[in-house]
């Protein structure tokens, strides 16, 4: 490990996924050079470099799911798989010059904000320094795995893995495994290993709504009318977009709505579960859309093989080699797979981020809730922006489109930071609860809430923490111009406010 260092830049963005990728492009594209991406794996990529687990893809059309100003022409299926996705950042990160911003391996581990000089001090886990008058975070809300703590999970003696860490050097052949979870992640890819392994176990505690999944290869006179007519892309792509925005209807505005929605997953479970006892186990209790709904063709068969058992008594402990269900019955296995997803209402909670007066994040938003102003930005630290932050998560669309509509916003902040002549901008307390009051106000009608289950979106008080309740059309139009009322301007070397460019744009 070398002699730790000291470097400054003007803006520093945290994470090299979709989020900070996208914000490098927008810095970019605006003429700003000065900036410094810090990446903690050896690659871009996020989510998408990260996850590997056998079948693993996006469950958002592929022509959505990407930056509206660098779309795919090439496209292989209508729903892309991990691989090409990853491919897709990576060939974005070249041809836009990113990597001469990014330093990869360097871990963030804590920002402290400088009152007196109007500056970021970031850390890295290396023990470097970067000062920086803004700051990015894109680390997203699926990195940090969620392991649950299960009695007698540390004496298993066989192998043992969380989908986000999947083994590949572990030879599942001829295997007896234990899947825990029944998320996004298992139905991807218990398909794939169930074709492999001698016996399955699935250990679920609530069944997901699971709706056909429209996929199919795109065909190669597709491809070539994409590339040699980009303008029948953009129509294609505007009208998936419009198709899932108008899920949303259901999801925020009148849940009863799902019922059209819950019938079409009746009848796809109807025609792929034939066995009475197993379609009663695999039929949730609660309205569609209060969990994440998921999308397969193959999920369930995989459960009507003889090999693969549904094991609905949830998990009492583990033993040397067992998993013991609720109901006492030992389950031998050699292998555990966890695909119990990851840490997403405390997923912020590894870093320590102090900002004005020494409020520190973590701690605040423990006893106060996660509370933001329009998930991008924190009263109290200042030039400190978020992408995906709380509650601007989606159920029904695209998170790019979400992403786009942030970076956009951020560079307008920096913009007036620069015609005004100041250094930092704190989104005032007040504006900040008008804010979080009425969307905890829209998200009581949404489905969420209404929707009878407990869910990630929620945090331990049951909040709702995660989803944007409403139009990702109205975050848009939200978000297009900054209302400079809402924030106070601050200016280096002064202790307090600056009064004189506040009240000039308040």
């Amino acid at each position: 490990m070398g002699t730790p260092r000291t470097r400054e830049t003007d803006v520093l963005i945290i994470g090299g996924g979709f989020a900070g990728l996208g914000m490098a492009i927008e810095l970019k594209r605006s003429g700003r050079n000065d900036f410094v991406l810090l990446e903690k794996a050896e690659d871009v990529g996020g989510t998408w470099r990260d996850n590997t687990y056998p079948g693993c893809a996006c469950d958002i059309h592929s022509h959505m799911y990407s930056f509206s100003f660098e779309l795919n022409p090439g496209w292989s299926r209508m729903f892309a798989r991990q691989p090409e996705i990853w491919e897709y950042l990576r060939r974005v990160t070249d041809k836009y010059g990113l990597r001469r911003h990014i330093r990869f391996g360097a871990e963030v581990t804590g920002a402290h904000w400088d009152e007196r000089n109007r500056v970021w001090r970031v850390r890295t886990r290396a023990g470097d320094t970067y000062t920086a008058r803004a700051v990015v975070s894109g680390v997203g809300a699926l990195h940090v795995p969620n392991v649950p703590k299960l009695p007698g999970a540390e004496r298993f003696r066989g192998t043992a893995f969380h989908s986000a860490n999947w083994d590949h050097d572990y030879d599942l052949r001829g295997r007896r495994v234990a899947v825990i979870g029944t998320g996004a992640s298992a139905i991807q890819f218990v398909p794939e290993i169930a074709r492999d392994v001698a016996e399955l176990h699935i250990f679920q505690r609530t069944p997901p709504w699971i709706v056909p999944k429209m996929d199919r290869p795109v065909r190669p006179w597709e491809q070539r009318m994409f590339r040699l007519l980009p303008l029948t892309q953009r129509l294609y792509r505007n009208a998936i977009y419009w198709m899932l925005e108008s899920r949303a209807v259901g999801f925020t505005i009148n849940p009863k709505l799902m019922g059209l929605a819950q019938t079409i997953a009746r009848k796809h479970l109807e025609k792929q579960v034939p066995d009475p006892d197993l379609r009663a186990k695999l039929t949730p209790n609660y309205t569609m859309g209060c969990k994440r709904v998921l999308i397969s063709n193959d999920y369930y068969p995989t459960l009507a093989q003889p090999h693969v058992h549904l094991v609905t008594d949830g998990v009492a402990e583990i033993t040397e080699d067992a998993v013991v269900d609720g109901a006492g019955m030992a389950h031998e296995v050699d292998a555990i797979i966890y695909g119990t997803g990851f840490h997403v209402t405390d997923g912020y909670d590894h870093l320590d981020i102090v900002g004005r007066d020494g409020r520190n994040l973590v701690q605040q938003w423990h006893s106060e809730g996660m509370e933001t102003y329009l998930g991008i930005a924190v009263s109290g630290f200042p030039n400190f922006f978020f992408l995906l932050g709380p509650n601007t998560g989606l159920g029904h669309n695209s998170v790019v489109f979400m992403i786009e509509s942030q970076i956009h916003y951020i560079g307008q902040c920096l913009r007036l930071l620069d015609t005004h002549g100041a250094t930092a901008m704190d989104v005032r307390a007040r504006a900040q609860s008008t804010f979080y009051r009425d969307l905890q106000r829209q998200l009581t009608k949404g489905v969420w809430t209404q929707g009878g289950c407990n869910s990630w979106y929620l945090d331990a008080h049951g909040v709702n923490r995660t989803i944007w309740p409403g139009f990702t059309w109205r975050y848009w139009q939200r978000t297009r111009k900054v209302r400079l009322a809402d924030f106070e301007l601050l200016s280096a070397g002064r202790p307090e406010p600056d009064r004189e460019l506040a009240e000039s744009v308040g």
